[in-house]
């Protein structure tokens, strides 16, 4: 091995996700030296795929505070298109759920009863989008290096030491260098390097929901709409296609996601809820086949499907829930998506990292010559993070709650959608915004609480009647009442929310 010379930056950034690559820009853009480090190459398979208009509005106001006029074209679909119909996304109208029901084919009635569609755009050019990470995150990468950023893919962060600053040691091509930084951001999704650069533990004890997720991209999956057509259920009242939306199948165990991108790949996968611990021991083929031969409707979503390569194969992953014991220091800071984890459920990964990413270039650019101010807003980040970490946990528990009992996911899930249009409503009259979803705010902690251990009383009972479900739906209906703007739980909707949008 060859020892190199040291190379000094004010930031060395260790992920190259799209997180970790406009960190990056920002970071150069207020004039620090930023160093991007990725121990893979891109373009690279990724998850984590579906935007919200939270995080469009998030991308929008970087796009204008740090002088990155393009990213403003990737927040909404008919603008992403017109700029860069290269870069492949999907349409993303709305959330949308089918309850399936064991050993039964899936069935309806013209009240909707086992579906739900929340509209989330008025229309396909104002759409949010699925993004195929692979093209997004090379995108991005590709930025950096035109911004004339020191860009090192193919690279190890092997050891790092801190005194007066960071110095780390990095494998690359066989090389062994040192390179040293005054301040190092961790945007590499998972806890493991600060656990072993310095000791930062992370764990899964403080979480309700306990699920893993079996998944893949897949080719040749057909359209769900055709499938309910074929089995001559009516779909004329939809809002929207849900083809072209963040498309959830609910089952008694979990849920199946499904996000289209418009090259006719797909993304999807079993979310599954293992609190009992049922999964542990049984093979993922096993799993998988078992869930196809108990839901016929499933079965034929898969049946002509082909996984993609990349990944070229079925990916299980271990708990999905986890939280790192500190989300910054002095001179360090990790990133939403590295500091915790939930579940995929409301697709909030990518708003919540860009909400956490938002305070964390605001504090870093401007209190850098300032440490104990610093310091000071990294705390509030990491006291914010941890509250909605803690908000969204409760929110996805409830839902694996409610699985079996469709009436009562949907009366449930309206909790999510209330507190989504509060924050909107923020955002969009200029107001501060501190926390993803009003997570600090007294009201919604005070109704999360008390509606979760309302279901809980509900969920425990052997028979759930028609009648506890009714006062259930009326108790949540008469809670998010006075933030009600878009008629949730109306019942002249049936299920059906066209108007749930904020106007952008």
């Amino acid at each position: 091995m060859t020892k190199h010379k040291k190379n000094n930056y004010d930031v060395i950034i260790a992920g190259a996700g799209f997180a970790g690559s406009l960190t990056a820009l920002i970071l150069h853009h207020r004039g620090l030296k930023v160093c991007l480090i990725e121990k893979d190459k891109h373009p690279r398979f990724a998850i984590g795929e579906s935007s919200t208009p939270v995080a469009d509005m998030i991308l929008r106001s970087l796009s204008g505070k740090y002088g990155l006029p393009w990213l403003y074209e990737f927040s909404r679909y008919g603008s992403w298109q017109q700029a860069h119909p290269e870069i492949i996304c999907g349409i993303k109208r709305g959330f949308s759920f089918f309850k399936h029901y064991p050993g039964k084919e899936f069935f309806t009635d013209q009240d909707h009863s086992n579906e739900l569609l929340v509209a989330a755009s008025s229309n396909d050019t104002l759409s949010d989008t699925n993004w195929l990470r692979a093209d997004v995150d090379a995108f991005l990468v590709n930025k950096v290096k035109e911004a004339g950023i020191h860009y090192l893919d193919g690279t190890a962060i092997v050891a790092g030491i801190q005194n007066e600053h960071w110095e780390f040691q990095i494998l690359r091509a066989g090389e062994d260098r040192i390179m040293q930084a005054s301040f190092f951001v961790d945007a590499t999704g998972s806890g493991n390097l600060l656990q072993r650069l310095l000791g930062v533990p992370s764990s899964s004890d403080e979480f309700q929901t306990n699920s893993f997720a079996v998944f893949s991209h897949f080719h040749h999956v057909p359209r769900w709409t055709a499938l309910l057509q074929k089995a001559g259920l009516a779909a004329v009242d939809f809002p929207y296609d849900p083809d072209f939306s963040a498309l959830h199948q609910i089952l008694d165990e979990g849920w199946i996601w499904m996000l289209r991108f418009n090259n006719e790949l797909t993304s999807m996968g079993f979310v599954l809820d293992n609190k009992s611990g049922f999964y542990d021991q049984v093979p993922t083929e096993k799993i998988w086949n078992g869930l196809l031969q108990q839901y016929p409707s499933v079965q034929q979503i898969f049946q002509g499907a082909v996984v993609a390569n990349p990944p070229g194969k079925i990916i299980r992953t271990q708990r999905l829930q986890r939280k790192i014991s500190q989300c910054y220091g002095r001179g360090w800071v990790a990133l939403p998506h590295t500091a915790g984890f939930v579940d995929p459920m409301f697709s909030s990964g990518i708003a919540l990292t860009l909400s956490g990413l938002e305070k964390i270039v605001h504090a870093i650019s401007e209190y850098w010559d300032d440490e104990l101010i610093l310091q000071q807003q990294l705390q509030l980040y990491e006291r914010a993070f941890f509250q909605e970490l803690q908000l969204m946990d409760y929110l996805i528990a409830g839902c694996y709650q409610t699985m079996a009992h469709f009436p009562l996911f949907n009366a449930w899930s309206m909790l999510y959608f209330t507190f989504t249009i509060m924050y909107e409503q923020k955002r969009l009259k200029g107001l501060p915004v501190t926390h993803f979803l009003e997570a600090d705010n007294p009201e919604v902690k005070k109704m999360v609480q008390a509606t979760y251990e309302d279901l809980l009383q509900i969920t425990k009972r052997k028979i759930i009647s028609q009648k506890n479900i009714d006062r259930f739906t009326d108790t949540i209906r008469e809670r998010i009442k006075p933030y009600n703007i878009a008629g949730l739980l109306n019942l002249s909707s049936k299920n059906m929310y066209k108007h749930t949008v904020a106007k952008l």
